[in-house]
């Protein structure tokens, strides 16, 4: 069994930065349970394009308000609490906060816990 608590990874290496949103990861590739979990926030009235080409990455909003923008097909969806979408095809998409967002995410293949955005918005496949 693992149990953690969210308080206790602020500040530490499991705390990880970008320019536009911060991700505590809860669950990483070390836990061994076949997928990584992180609760991530986008702050407030930034954009960000994302391309997860070496993951599948499930979204549950539960806090806050923005749009999700297919850049495939150009498809915007509202995001507020209660919505869920997931990138089972690896599209490339953008996020745009009204308010702060607060998302919880699941990767699968999981993240080591040292993924950072690369040029491409995509995270490596790092072991």
């Amino acid at each position: 069994m693992i149990v953690k608590q969210l308080e206790d990874l602020i500040g530490t290496e499991d705390e990880v930065k970008g320019d536009t949103w911060v991700s505590r990861r809860l669950l990483l590739k070390k836990d061994e349970v076949g997928f990584s979990l992180h609760d991530t926030l986008i702050r407030a009235g930034t954009v960000s394009e994302f391309w997860y080409k070496n993951h599948i990455e499930a979204v549950y909003c539960i806090e806050g308000e923005g749009e999700l923008t297919n850049l495939e097909n150009g498809t915007v969806h509202p995001l507020k609490p209660g919505t869920l979408y997931t990138l089972d095809g690896h599209e490339k998409h953008r996020v745009r906060a009204g308010t702060d967002l607060r998302m919880v995410c699941v990767f699968n293949p999981p993240c080591t816990g040292r993924e950072t955005h690369d040029e491409e918005g995509a995270y490596p496949l790092l072991d």
